[in-house]
């Protein structure tokens, strides 16, 4: 019965929602143009001692990092981390960002394709429609056009190379230059040394062009992804209506309010910070937390969410959480957490792009002493495969063929896609899950929900509504002046406790019916409670709640065996009251089944998941309780108490299942932890006891199913969009080597292949 923390697990405590925040650092950073910068800075600053959570801003080009609770702060050592990486980073204000405000992402983008796409244009009409290429004044003015381009456009991609360079790495703005500068410091030497063979300014324009239109859709595309995300941002208002002692409204910033100010929400307004409403009628819209449609009704001693918008009544509320306390808060921390967590199948991507830039470069000095030594050969092998694939025309001269066949393999070769095919689909699928109020946290959540085969549901608000009500009473105390009532006695023991079923017995006196003032009041977690009570007729140690503690106290419970026997087959819960040793009365609580507990469980079998009950009921009440809801005799365990469900899933795990343990997260801790996966069945108020893999902030069992489905369909799409970009690159590398895919076509195919993986993330948004 008793009402205990949720545990959190030490490898994945959720830095918004610790009962001690650490401190927060922010750095802009330079030189991040595309989703792979930004992770690879994540984690260079995730990796420094010390650092609880990263959270990169791409747009505002900026980072914010949050140290662990009692960790040295060293900022020197997170600019050493950034340029280590490759980048630039500093403690003042991001040269991408003004006065706060990120510039849009896809913006240099877009000037690049203003620049590069008239020059790119121009000179393709030139040799493919006029055919003007062999024409010298037209390869001057080739050079004259496409200069600019490698210039501004390349600079860029340049830049970004350079730095990796000086840290001792590579990345796809490696491949970019090499390739670029091949096809235009050939085409500058042949202009120069009067070479008559073809010359590749337009493919070396076309090339940064093209994929600097990849790097602008990418943009576009991802902020439609994280569109959610910004949306959850922008929720609550800036400012508040706040009261004064002679409730006098003034507007003030929702940061000057501290716990206890009275604010008024009207209707329409969106409320501030959590509260606590103090006097009016209304109804509130919770979607934007829960996921629920429908609004709800809120009155006296309601709480109120930041973010919610109130509808019908004006509302005067008691601040009760600001800033970073807020349910709101909470959910935007999870969210962003989970967008930055890595994928167990991501760390494969990471290894291989980590010795990706490398090999394509030796691959490309490769085809060009193919090309150019061994010219013969080459040209036999296109010759055949040409035949069986597709004709294309290559360079007679063998120079000119081994740059366009080297430049061919270092464009097609950007690795770009296999950096977005997890944070994409990430994004889309954690932002969709969170419109719905599901909040999942992070990517191993999605890989283990993907895996597990039984799920184990707690019974009491998970399966049940989690309002008990008391539905029979009987008191065995005989005499003349028995003592105060057992309503009375029992609501007394039972109210400080927050345990739905002691909030049921709490509920049998009402306010006028003080009864009796305990002292020494203690919560036996998943048994009951007890206290003293010195003075008067009825001293001693009293006890409420299971028969099983009682007994091991040396109370003797036979006599209330026909009322247990009788509650027990309805499906009632019965708790039981007790002086000292002495059996005092007991009572039978009944909590009723959600509407759609069956059908949701019959939706899950039926999707091929084994379905088990573990309780802390009496056999008999959870027998009741699963024979309506379709589950067999030998899928339930009752009797279990909070501690020992962790060893129920732990011995369900060594017989090869993998668990998914279902839970309302007020004594499930342990069981939570122990699971394969965990979910959380809870209200918004309960977010910062974030304990489980996938919280659930409505109580709707339909939401189990939905959120199974979405992270399984999550998971999927990051195994496409991995499958696609390994695939695209192990096809591509050949091709182009063999001279059937010329630069300009394999730049193009470079664009595609992100707009591919971040076209089929989106997907998600539609579910």
């Amino acid at each position: 019965m008793s009402e205990i923390p949720v545990a959190f697990r030490p490898r994945a405590v959720a830095p918004a929602v610790r009962a001690t925040a650490g401190p927060i650092a922010g750095i802009a950073i330079e030189g991040m143009d595309c989703a792979s910068c930004a992770r690879k800075v994540s984690a260079a600053l995730g990796a420094v001692p010390g650092v609880d959570s990263v959270t990169v801003d791409l747009p505002a080009g900026r980072a914010e990092i949050r140290w662990r609770p009692g960790a040295a702060t060293e900022s020197d050592a997170l600019l050493r981390a950034v340029e280590a990486a490759g980048y630039r980073a500093s403690t003042g204000t991001s040269p991408g960002a003004s006065d706060g405000a990120a510039a849009a992402p896809e913006r240099p983008w877009r000037r690049a394709l203003w620049l590069g796409g008239p020059v790119t244009v121009a000179l393709l009409v030139g040799e493919w429609v006029l055919h003007l290429g062999m024409e010298r004044w037209f390869q001057w003015l080739a050079f004259f056009l496409a200069l600019p381009v490698q210039v501004m456009v390349g600079g860029r991609f340049y830049r970004g190379a350079w730095r990796q360079a000086r840290a001792g790495h590579s990345n796809m703005d490696t491949l970019v230059s090499l390739g670029s500068t091949a096809a235009f410091g050939f085409s500058v030497w042949g202009l120069l040394s009067g070479f008559r063979g073809h010359l590749y300014f337009m493919e070396a324009a076309a090339i940064l062009t093209l994929i600097s239109a990849g790097h602008w859709l990418e943009a576009r595309m991802s902020s439609k992804a994280g569109a959610a995300l910004k949306t959850l941002l922008n929720l609550a208002p800036p400012t508040a209506r706040r009261l004064d002692e002679r409730d006098q409204e003034t507007d003030v910033p929702v940061a000057l309010l501290v716990p206890g100010d009275r604010i008024v929400v009207k209707p329409g307004d969106r409320v501030p910070v959590d509260a606590t409403v103090v006097s009016g009628e209304s109804s509130v819209e919770e979607a934007m937390l829960t996921g629920e449609s429908l609004p709800v009704e809120k009155s006296r001693d309601s709480r109120v969410f930041a973010g919610t918008v109130n509808h019908t009544g004006r509302l005067v509320a008691r601040v009760e959480s600001t800033g970073e306390s807020t349910a709101l808060a909470h959910i935007i921390a999870a969210v962003q957490r989970a967008q930055s967590s890595r994928a167990g199948i991501q760390r494969l991507a990471d290894r291989v792009s980590s010795v990706f830039v490398p090999v394509v470069i030796v691959i490309a000095l490769g085809t060009a002493l193919w090309w150019g030594l061994g010219h013969a050969s080459a040209s036999a092998v296109h010759q055949w495969l040409g035949g069986r694939l597709w004709a294309t025309n290559v360079p007679e001269h063998p120079v000119a063929a081994a740059f366009a066949m080297a430049a061919a393999v270092l464009i097609v070769a950007c690795p770009c896609a296999m950096g977005l095919a997890t944070p994409t689909a990430l994004m889309a699928g954690v932002n969709a899950a969170a419109r719905r109020g599901i909040l999942i946290r992070d990517a191993q959540a999605l890989e283990k929900s993907g895996r597990v085969g039984t799920l184990v549901f707690d019974k009491t608000g998970t399966l049940t509504e989690g309002h008990p009500v008391i539905v029979a009473r009987e008191d065995f105390r005989t005499g003349p002046d028995p003592g105060p009532p057992l309503p009375v006695l029992a609501a007394s023991l039972a109210r400080p406790s927050q345990h739905p079923l002691s909030r049921a017995v709490a509920g049998l006196a009402g306010p006028e019916e003080s009864g009796p003032e305990f002292e020494d009041w203690r919560e036996r977690r998943g048994s009951g409670v007890e206290a003293m009570l010195r003075d008067g007729a009825g001293s001693g140690t009293w006890r409420l709640g299971s028969a099983a503690w009682l007994e091991e106290a040396g109370v003797d419970c036979r006599a209330a065996q026909a009322f247990v026997d009788r509650e027990s087959a309805g499906g009632s819960t019965v708790l039981f009251v007790a002086r000292d040793q002495t059996l005092i009365g007991v009572l039978a609580v009944r909590d009723a089944l959600k509407p759609q507990a069956r059908e949701i469980l019959d939706r899950l079998r039926a999707s091929g998941h084994r379905v088990r009950l573990l309780t802390g009921d009496r056999p008999e009440t959870a027998a009741v309780v699963a024979r309506e809801l379709g589950i067999p005799p030998d899928a339930v365990a009752a009797g279990v108490r909070p501690e020992a469900k962790a060893g129920v899933i732990e011995s369900l795990q060594r017989q090869g299942e993998r668990v998914a343990f279902i839970g309302d997260g007020l004594n499930d801790g342990p069981a939570l932890a122990q699971a394969d996966l965990g979910i959380a069945v809870t209200r918004a108020t309960d977010v910062a006891r974030e304990a489980a893999d996938i919280l659930l902030l409505k109580s709707d069992l339909a939401a189990i199913p939905e959120a199974l489905d979405l992270a399984r369909a999550t998971l999927r799409v990051i195994r496409q969009n991995l499958f696609w970009a390994f695939f695209y690159n192990a096809a591509a590398i050949p091709l182009a080597a063999a001279g059937l895919l010329s630069p300009v076509v394999c730049a193009a195919a470079m664009g595609l292949s992100d707009v591919i993986v971040i076209g089929n993330a989106l997907r998600l948004h539609r579910r």
